[in-house]
């Protein structure tokens, strides 16, 4: 076996877990304009989720008035905008990368690798992508609120192989396991490997796949060594 790309959760894999907390702070901050109570609009984010993640709300704003409605709150237009901004610049603070992050896409990139990210994500991603660090260094980039599909829809795996280029089979898949996406990937013949960092245990995560029985990595560092010389991954 052998590996000719490697693909990347984002949340929780290439960025730090998110604790409940950070998750509260952040409602908080767009609730306020709105003058929704934070646990009540806490509670709407959480179980718009699905329909967030697969864009069928529109745009941020679309999707802000929507879920405010959803509120019994029809805001006028200050109050979306500034809850819109709100929203965005807390979601932003999500996207810093963990500290080995793009030492590690480097290396891989040196190596050879086709890199990849396939990541279950709202409309906040997929605004601020071009602008993130590690753009330059990903081939391809398959975001669920952009194909109007959630992990672990096969069609997503296949999809970030064929734009890579590389049959899934030489494909090394690395995440938290959120969204039933390890199972997902392998399903479809990938090799997939949990990144079970120090603070795995303290992520909110959705669906995350907690009795993964695959190989587990405690770094991202170790995915390069890993990525050379696959019999290092072992259950």
């Amino acid at each position: 076996m052998s590996f000719s790309a490697v693909i990347f959760d984002f949340f929780g894999t290439l960025t730090p877990s998110t604790p409940a907390g950070i998750w509260d702070e952040h409602a908080a901050r767009s609730a306020a304009p709105l003058g929704i109570p934070k646990q009540q609009w806490r509670r709407t984010l959480d179980d718009s989720f699905p329909d967030r993640a697969m864009g069928t709300l529109g745009d941020l704003p679309q999707t802000i008035r929507a879920l405010a409605q959803r509120c019994g709150v029809d805001p006028d237009d200050e109050a979306l905008a500034a809850a819109t901004a709100a929203r965005l610049a807390s979601q932003r603070e999500l996207f810093v990368l963990r500290d080995d992050a793009l030492d590690t896409l480097e290396r891989l990139r040196r190596d050879g690798f086709r890199i990849g990210v396939l990541s279950d994500c709202t409309i906040e991603l997929a605004q601020t992508w071009p602008a993130l660090p590690l753009a330059h260094l990903v081939d391809t980039v398959v975001l669920s609120c952009q194909e109007g599909r959630r992990k672990p829809d096969p069609e997503l795996f296949r999809q970030v192989a064929r734009e890579l280029d590389t049959p899934t089979g030489k494909c090394l898949y690395v995440g938290d396991g959120g969204g039933d996406e390890l199972s997902g990937a392998t399903a479809q013949g990938m090799t997939a490997v949990m990144l079970r960092t120090d603070d795995w245990a303290t992520n909110d995560a959705h669906a995350r796949e907690g009795g993964w029985p695959g190989p587990c990595f405690p770094t991202l560092s170790h995915v390069v060594s890993a990525a050379r010389d696959p019999s290092l991954i072992t259950a």
